[in-house]
């Protein structure tokens, strides 16, 4: 059977959450629940390969993020994953400020490449915020207003959908490595 491999991209501002969430991944499919302690992975580590098989093939998704030793604006990404941090306002207004402008002026082909953006620290969502609470609604509207192809969120520490968001990330992955690729037929859903 023919491995397909797909280059992964995180973008998000620095302690938004990608390291934690990368570390809580590779743990494996079984430890998504969060009751495993998790043991961060080093960013000299990068791309942190996932090999998945499926009924489809076999599957190697290679993750990058920008914390990356070499320089993530030399890849060629089959898919974009642009994070914020749900307890930190400032990330989240990055993702319209700053990433979206930095991929569409870095990738030359980024309007075929889809894009996820994906909520993390989900369990840090404080009705306290001095900044105001980031409700999914909110990030939707953002995600919908940068022609993202879906909106997710999740908690790597302690699990919370985590199953479900990394289910969406492996479909949309293997979408890319179809004559159809991982695009949204047309507007943004959220998981």
């Amino acid at each position: 059977m023919e491995e397909h491999k797909t280059t992964i991209l995180l973008l998000g501002d620095e302690k938004c959450g990608k390291t934690t969430f990368l570390s809580r991944i590779s743990q494996g499919r079984d430890n998504l629940n969060g009751s495993v302690p998790i043991t961060l992975l080093r960013d000299m580590d990068q791309p942190f390969v996932f090999e998945i098989r499926s009924r489809k093939g076999e599957y190697r998704f290679e993750f990058h993020d920008t914390s990356s030793p070499g320089s993530w604006r030399l890849l060629e990404p089959d898919l974009v994953i642009i994070c914020y941090d749900i307890s930190h306002r400032p990330s989240l207004t990055n993702i319209k400020e700053l990433w979206i402008k930095e991929f569409r002026t870095t990738f030359a082909d980024g309007d075929t490449v889809p894009i996820l953006v994906l909520g993390l620290k989900r369990d840090l969502r404080s009705e306290d915020d001095p900044n105001g609470i980031i409700y999914p609604q909110e990030a939707y509207g953002l995600s919908q207003h940068i022609r993202a192809d879906k909106y997710m969120e999740c908690s790597a520490v302690t699990g919370e959908l985590l199953p479900e968001v990394f289910e969406d990330i492996c479909r949309t992955a293997v979408e890319t490595t179809t004559a159809k690729g991982g695009q949204s037929e047309g507007g943004c859903t959220m998981m």
